[in-house]
């Protein structure tokens, strides 16, 4: 089996046996829904290929090769009349250099587009009836395709791929982002001046339909008064799956790999257990047909791995997705973006918006006061929010999707409480003490004089229960040895922190842990004050009738929890479970 890691050539995934998941039947709906149309999804979830397969279904070149390249999928069982009707133009806006000023950009951008107009007219010139102009100004070579288009039976059909690609890439910048940007966008800028003419062309100039992708809406609505007619299908259910992978699909492409590396059947379901964990948990609308979808190039990194090497890659974030890290720190430098990104942790209380806000300038973004539905939208067209579901009010309930995203993070928050070598080593040092024999003095003190101080200075309005819980998560996260979690479901309890041994780590000196906290204000213990409580020893508040209490349920509360997992993990199980008592920000007894 061949898995199509990094490979957004329809013709190629088609022609050389590569794994297709069938998506092809939407051709039909979007050729129904509109002729202007845009789909925004996270990075690497596979819109590129999709942009592909419209590429080779219409293209009035490749008619020759239909029946190969779509005989055996959906729609070659009953293709629309229109397949193979159209000239092909595709754009790549992430070709475009974003360095220097915005004449250097707009001088990029016009270059891009004047390549693949040449590009065009050398696949089409036995079709073309007229020579086309190509001039330093793309539009004037824009105009000159589109007259030459005008004379044939056929009409254009324009693939825009990472339409916002460049602009962001300008806008997250530090050096003068914002200037640049709105250079760009605003008034007579190149890219809204661009779209205009778009929205010109497809006014019976030759130009008949428009397919764009993207990450997020900001920049479109920075140029709304220039392209004011396309249509975002992003969020209709019927287009929900146009990207990613549904469970079953990855089931069946599981059993296919544990029957070739000869392992045991239960591998299949313990490596979808793994998968789901670190990959599933996107929806991107609120009335998805069949479930959640799973990240398509984070699963096939995994199953191109598993399939070659008959093991489990140790590392289960792609490092090309890592640099989305990036559009947190970006959040997280906007008003009141650190206290939105830290709070997403909080699997307790997913963040609670509204709406989704959907046309947002950067204006707006950079300087308006900013609601948490506002950065939460953001985070959300970042791909490291999704839909959860609506609270008990019907407000949308946006959540990390999955572990894999729930890392980026943790290493943002980790960078930037905790900066430095030495720091990171004292971390790493405690938490291997407590990973191997379940330590918790020497990660205790390391917590309650390295992060409560700093969590305690930031101005994150945070209860302490949630400094607590981030501040644990924060310091023991290690996607590599373990599956961790905050609030995890077990029997019908909810365990504030679990770290269970990944499968293919458990040959190694580690241990399952559960946490469960519980929490006393210092104003609880009286006779006490924050002085008096830093200085007394842990015994004499372990022996605090207030604390004994406390300890007393967490460890009732994590028998319970012990049972069930002994349940579904047997004798693979080494688990210590700990209940602490968090005592204002100041101690923790155990």
């Amino acid at each position: 089996m061949r898995f199509p890691y990094g490979l957004a050539n329809f013709q190629a995934l088609i022609e050389e046996g590569y794994l297709y998941i069938d998506r092809s039947d939407r051709i039909r709906r979007i050729e129904e829904g509109g002729k202007q149309l845009l789909l925004l999804r996270p990075r690497r979830f596979g819109k590129s290929l999709w942009l592909s397969t419209l590429e080779n279904y219409y293209d009035l070149a490749k008619a020759a090769q239909f029946e190969t390249l779509f005989g055996g999928l959906k729609i070659g069982q009953a293709p629309t009349e229109r397949h193979n009707r159209y000239f092909i133009m595709k754009w790549n806006f992430s070709l475009v250099d974003p360095l220097g000023n915005a004449e250097a950009i707009r001088a990029a951008l016009h270059r891009h587009i004047n390549v693949e107009i040449q590009a065009t007219v050398a696949k089409y010139r036995t079709q073309l009836p007229d020579a086309v102009e190509v001039r330093e100004d793309a539009l004037v070579s824009f105009r000159s395709l589109l007259a030459a288009i005008s004379q044939t039976p056929y009409r254009l059909y324009l693939l825009i791929d990472e339409y916002d690609n460049f602009a962001n890439e300008v806008l997250v910048s530090h050096q003068r982002g914002e200037g640049r940007y709105q250079e760009l966008v605003g008034g007579e800028g190149a890219i809204k001046t661009l779209f205009k003419a778009i929205k010109d062309a497809a006014e019976g100039r030759g130009l008949d339909r428009v397919f764009i992708t993207g990450v997020s809406p900001v920049v479109l609505a920075d140029i709304t008064s220039g392209y004011n007619v396309v249509k975002d299908i992003s969020r209709e259910p019927e287009y929900a799956d146009l990207c990613g992978f549904y469970e079953t699909e990855i089931l069946g492409v599981l059993e296919q790999v544990v029957s070739d590396c000869q392992l045991p059947p239960e591998r299949t379901n313990e490596a979808l257990e793994l998968m789901r964990t670190f990959y599933n948990g996107y929806n991107f609308s609120l009335e998805p047909e069949g479930g959640q979808l799973y990240n398509p190039t984070l699963a096939l990194y995994f199953l191109e791995h598993f399939a070659d090497r008959c093991h489990y890659p140790e590392e289960m974030l792609d490092n090309n997705l890592a640099m989305d890290r990036s559009r947190i720190e970006y959040i997280a430098r906007l008003p009141r973006g650190e206290a939105i990104v830290s709070a997403a942790l909080d699997s307790a209380h997913p963040l609670s918006v509204d709406r989704l806000e959907q046309r947002f300038g950067v204006e707006r973004m950079l300087h308006a006061p900013q609601t948490e539905g506002f950065l939460a939208s953001l985070l959300y067209f970042f791909g490291v929010l999704t839909y959860s579901g609506r609270d008990p009010l019907g407000k949308l309930q946006l959540s990390i999707p999955n572990l894999v995203v729930r890392k980026l993070y943790v290493e943002r928050i980790q960078e930037a409480l905790l900066p430095g070598y030495d720091l990171d080593r004292e971390r790493r040092a405690v938490c291997d003490r407590f990973y191997a024999g379940g330590e918790l003095e020497p990660l205790c003190d390391f917590i309650e004089q390295r992060y409560l101080p700093v969590f305690d200075n930031r101005d994150l309005r945070w209860s302490n229960e949630l400094v607590v819980k981030t501040a644990f998560l924060v310091t023991l996260f290690n996607d590599i040895a373990y599956i961790m979690d905050s609030e995890t479901a077990i029997a019908r309890g909810y365990c504030d922190l679990s770290l269970i041994v990944r499968p293919d780590r458990r040959q190694y000196a580690l241990l399952d842990h559960l946490i469960e906290f519980k929490h006393l204000k210092i104003g609880d213990l009286p006779g006490l004050d924050s002085e008096a409580l830093t200085s007394m020893p842990r015994e004499q508040l372990r022996a605090r009738p207030e604390v004994a209490r406390l300890l007393s349920e967490g460890d009732a509360q994590l028998a319970g929890y012990r049972k069930t997992l002994e349940d579904i993990y047997g004798d693979k199980l080494k688990l210590r479970t700990h209940a602490v008592v968090c005592i204002g920000l100041l101690r923790f007894v155990w």
